[in-house]
């Protein structure tokens, strides 16, 4: 019968893990060590080995994204004079942003639910104090994650030059979009029963032909009765743009409206915007071209 020596034999087993971190993944490689001898013994060792890191790029975009981390520490971009370049260039997410001017001197801290539009307005408006920018992301942007992540900024800021950014500073209006005044919307009829004296069809195309921009919505411009139409009301404020509206569930004043519209336009949901006369759309188009920064040129026709 052959005798089995037990003196000294041993094995090793390695087991490979992958550790997911929001900062930097990890192989991690353990090597278990097992013998036998008089007292079995047992002996691990653990290391750690960063895996590559490869970056996605998005079509067309030159900006490498990373999420918010230290002003200092984010990169800075050049904002390039022309509109469509920079469309190419920043993102259309939300996050914290941080506009230079080209004396590299920080003009303006901001938080944004479209950086890429943001840049796109300042860049119009004061191109002169244009020239860089630097961008972090927030994965989840509600409004506190931004808020903080705006704050973090700022306070870096103030913490290593003893200031507010101009831009920044109470009572400028330079950087910010100034809503315009609340206006009452239109009315087709001053009240019930009034007989009309042209048809009603008429009436609508004279009110989208001698209005720049006109949208029809569910509730009025202060209180909307629909979550499409409050984002309409949204965007065209947050634009600055002056607009008229026209309440299509106002039956005491504009009986009759909402199924003329849709014959008229050949539209069949609310709202609808009309510019110059012409539809543009509802709004998943207005959302769309607000985010694509289109929306300001087109006012401008």
């Amino acid at each position: 019968m052959a005798a089995l020596n037990l003196s000294s034999p041993s094995f090793t087993t390695t087991t490979t893990t992958t550790s997911s971190s929001s900062l930097r993944p990890l192989f991690i490689t353990i090597n278990h060590t097992y013998s036998f001898s008089k007292t079995p013994s047992f002996h691990s060792s653990i290391s750690f080995k960063p895996t590559h890191i490869t970056k996605t790029r998005r079509p067309h975009l030159n900006l490498v994204v990373s999420a918010v981390g230290k002003l200092s520490e984010s990169q800075t971009v050049p904002v390039p004079p022309q509109s469509d370049a920079v469309s190419s260039l920043l993102p259309s997410v939300s996050g914290v942003y941080a506009v230079y001017d080209t004396n590299n001197d920080l003009q303006f801290v901001g938080l944004s639910r479209n950086i890429q539009a943001s840049v796109l307005f300042h860049q119009k408006s004061v191109p002169e104090l244009c020239g860089s920018v630097k961008v972090g992301v927030v994965d989840n942007p509600d409004r506190t994650a931004l808020t903080e992540a705006w704050k973090s900024w700022m306070e870096e800021h103030i913490e290593a030059t003893g200031k507010v950014p101009p831009g920044n500073e109470k009572g400028n209006t330079t950087w910010v979009r100034q809503a315009p005044k609340r206006k009452s919307d239109l009315r087709i009829t001053p009240g019930p029963n009034t007989q009309l004296t042209v048809p009603l069809e008429e009436l609508i195309d004279r009110m989208v032909k001698e209005n720049k921009v006109v949208a029809f919505i569910k509730g009025s411009r202060s209180a909307p009765q629909c979550g499409f139409s409050q984002r309409v009301v949204g965007i065209l404020d947050s634009e600055g743009v002056d607009y008229e509206s026209i309440d299509v569930l106002d039956e005491e004043h504009n009986s009759g409206l909402r199924e003329t519209l849709k014959k008229y336009s050949n539209w069949p949901t609310f709202p609808q915007v009309f510019v110059n006369g012409e539809l543009v759309g509802g709004c998943d188009i207005l959302t769309s071209m607000h985010e694509k920064g289109e929306l300001a040129g087109l006012f401008k026709q």
